[in-house]
């Protein structure tokens, strides 16, 4: 009924807005259903057990991988064996002339001999030098060879396969102190002399070290293989109640100028580390007892490749922890015998 001209208002028609909302949100689930059939279907799995879902976050990861897949190989590598190093030959070296240095006649005499080394007698006792030196006490004292050609035929004869060990009389020296008294073993005037009248430097001076080890260092630059040091302490022969104890003679401390000498000799050497140091020590020293010369076990077996000492009698050598031993002999031995070396014959 019309009340001047307009129709009754009726109110808004609930149940109209709701069927709206519904057939909205019906829509919406069917369009989330149809793009979660898209994506869910390659994880759908028909089985005679019904229809399951494997979604992968679901999944165990040690399951059996997929059977059409191969599994991945595995390839497991072993260590070679273990090559056990060769032993090194028996050291047996026998003393050659100098002239041997440059007249191709090293290798045979070696041979001859049933040796395996080389020994050049490379700074005598007399203080001679069996090469020329650059070192300022050696030009002074004329020490050095004459032959100029003589260090070119040395590296010469050192890069061949010959094994050569050049033998230094550390402290031993005749011609030095002569002229440098103030770096010598002292008496109560002058230069001490052993038993055959030959001076000795002392290890205690740092002028004396220094020139020995400047020394080893030339011979390692001219390839020698190995460098022996004879007489490498203070005296054990001759009258040695003549010495003067001084700065150059402690008998209270003979070992620590040893010590500080191989310490200098390592720096020295530290660009040849494949140069041997060997050492002539005596049975007394193996044996652990003191022979007057500063040397003990323990400074050979941690400064020492190798020790030499002279067999007295039938008594072998005392051998040292990992360090070889050889026996000093006078004249060549059995070639099947162990390791020796023959030496210049000191007088």
């Amino acid at each position: 009924m019309k009340r001047d001209g307009y129709d009754a208002y009726h109110g808004r028609n609930r149940f109209a807005t709701f069927l709206k909302i519904l057939i909205v949100m019906l829509i919406l689930l069917l369009v989330a259903a149809v793009a979660a059939l898209f994506f869910l279907e390659p994880y759908i799995v028909y089985s005679s057990d019904g229809v399951r879902l494997d979604l992968p976050f679901f999944q165990e990861k040690d399951e059996d991988p997929d059977p059409e897949t191969p599994a991945p190989t595995v390839v497991v590598s072993t260590p070679e064996a273990t090559q056990t190093p060769e032993p090194e030959p028996d050291f047996r070296g026998v003393t050659l002339e100098r002239t041997a240095l440059y007249d191709g006649t090293a290798q045979a005499q070696v041979e001859q001999a049933g040796a395996t080394a080389a020994i050049f007698d490379m700074k005598a006792d007399d203080g001679s030098l069996g090469y020329i030196s650059q070192q300022a006490l050696a030009q002074e004292t004329q020490v050095s060879a004459s032959d100029p050609a003589i260090n070119a035929a040395i590296q010469l004869l050192n890069s061949g396969d010959l094994y050569t060990v050049a033998r230094v009389s550390c402290f031993r020296d005749n011609t030095v102190p002569r002229e440098h008294g103030s770096i010598s073993i002292p008496k109560s005037s002058g230069n001490w002399r052993d038993d055959a009248d030959y001076r000795w430097l002392s290890p205690a001076s740092a002028e004396a070290r220094a020139y020995v080890t400047g020394i080893c260092r030339e011979l390692a630059e001219l390839g020698f293989d190995e460098i022996l040091l004879d007489n490498c302490g203070f005296p054990t022969r001759g009258n040695l109640d003549n010495i003067r104890t001084s700065d150059n003679y402690n008998p209270d401390d003979l070992t620590g100028p040893l010590e500080t000498f191989f310490q200098e000799l390592e720096t020295a050497l530290a660009d040849y580390p494949d140069v041997k140091v060997s050492v002539v020590s005596s049975q007394s020293v193996l044996s652990g007892e003191s022979d007057g010369s500063g040397q003990t076990v323990s400074l050979l077996e941690t400064r020492a490749d190798r020790v030499l000492a002279a067999q007295e009698g039938e008594e072998p050598l005392p051998m040292l922890n990992g360090v070889p031993v050889a026996a000093i002999l006078t004249e060549p031995g059995d070639p099947a015998g162990t390791q020796w070396a023959v030496l210049p014959s000191q007088s």
